[in-house]
């Protein structure tokens, strides 16, 4: 069982990494509009950090599998992104913040599975523990995306760059704090462990499926749900509360989860919270122009989300013990929120534009049937294999 200090040193990654994402994420448009690009281009932008989950945490995790230095890598990484930052400060152009952001984002967007993978051992299956380390990163964001936005209110968006290099700076800190943890030396000497085998399963397959119609699902909420909201005439204020509902929905289920998560089996934790998606977004289009409604489905970001990250953390390292354990957390980040992201964000916005935000958030919730209905495979299939398994 991990020590007190090296929980910390997570906890403390975890709070920097989501304070950086919380400022940095909601604003980046906000300051290339106040740069004057046309929207086009800012949207373009925009999308480079889910274009680079396609294949960034992969090689990442590739790369930490075969050396077992996962803290170092993301010490490097934090460098490398801090130094990236600094081409924020030169106006160079579109195309020249299209390079600047490429190789931060390549950095930034494998960090957190680095890190899964690199603690995992250390909460050794203890999901309160966990719960707690993903609750600073929670509540990191939320301090971040309100003090950042009253800051930008108050003084414009000309210190954007420096927020950027502040926040990543403290994202070094705080790598550097974290214990040296290396797989077992003997393990990287063996010969290199396929995962083809493990990919090959059905339930694996099943898994990555619920995933990637999941995640895909709420990308509307991330990219569009402010825009809808607009739309529907409700205030800056009670969008930005609805928001904060949300975040404050997923800190109550990380304080809570090690009591709550024992309740049931992950596989049906994995259906729970596929219906939970799908409840939210049906709420959210149908039912949208009432805020009571709006207050429950932002609830129900504690399930669809929050719960729905810890089930899949818990069956990716089941699934992918060992030296893998970096493929397999990468591969959680390229199919749920590379694919996923990518398509989401994609389709999102073509039938938004087509047919409104109110058909796109009912085409999320079908997308969130699928990825139910795919998690109802999984826990059929465990189930199968537990009743193999067991003596006649």
């Amino acid at each position: 069982m991990a020590g007190r200090g090296h929980l910390l040193a997570f906890a403390g990654l975890s709070a920097s990494y989501f304070a950086h994402i919380g400022f940095f994420n909601p604003y980046l448009p906000r300051w290339l509009k106040d740069l004057g690009l046309p929207i086009f281009t800012i949207s373009l932008l925009a999308s480079v950090q889910s274009v680079t989950r396609v294949f960034a945490p992969y090689a990442w995790g590739a790369l930490s599998d075969h050396t077992g230095q996962r803290v170092l890598l993301l010490r490097i990484s934090a460098a490398i992104a801090l130094l990236s930052s600094f081409g924020l400060w030169w106006s160079g152009g579109a195309w020249w913040l299209a390079l600047v952001l490429l190789l931060m984002f390549t950095h930034t967007s494998s960090m957190m599975s680095l890190t899964e993978a690199a603690m995992a051992h250390l909460v050794a299956g203890d999901w309160g523990r966990y719960g707690r380390i993903r609750l600073c990163g929670s509540a990191g964001f939320l301090v971040t995306v309100f003090v950042a936005g009253e800051w930008f209110d108050r003084f414009g968006m000309k210190h954007f760059p420096a927020w950027a290099a502040g926040t990543l700076a403290v994202v070094l800190l705080a790598t550097l704090r974290l214990p040296d943890s290396r797989e077992p030396v003997a393990a990287h000497d063996a010969p290199g462990e396929p995962i083809g085998p493990v990919l090959r399963n059905r339930v694996v397959q099943w898994f990555f499926a619920a995933l990637f119609f999941q995640v895909m699902s709420h990308f509307s909420v991330y990219a569009f749900f402010s825009l809808y909201l607009d739309s529907l005439g409700y205030g800056k204020s009670t969008i930005g509360l609805l928001w904060a509902l949300s975040v404050v929905a997923e800190i109550v289920w990380f304080f809570l989860q090690g009591r709550l998560i024992g309740l049931l089996p992950m596989p049906r934790w994995m259906l729970v919270c596929g219906i939970a998606a799908v409840a939210r977004l049906g709420l959210t289009a149908g039912l949208g122009g009432w805020i009571a409604a709006l207050v429950v489905a932002q609830w129900l970001h504690a399930l669809s989300f929050a719960a729905h990250h810890t089930t899949c953390i818990a069956v990716v390292s089941r699934r992918f013990p060992g030296r893998p354990r970096g493929r397999g957390q990468a591969l959680f980040t390229v199919i749920g929120y590379g694919f996923g992201g990518v398509l989401g964000v994609l389709l999102g916005g073509a039938v938004a534009q087509a047919f409104g935000y109110r058909t796109m958030f009912a085409l999320a919730a079908l997308l969130a049937v699928a990825g139910t209905w795919c998690a109802w495979k999984v826990m059929r299939l465990e189930a199968a294999a537990r009743r193999a398994a067991s003596p006649a």
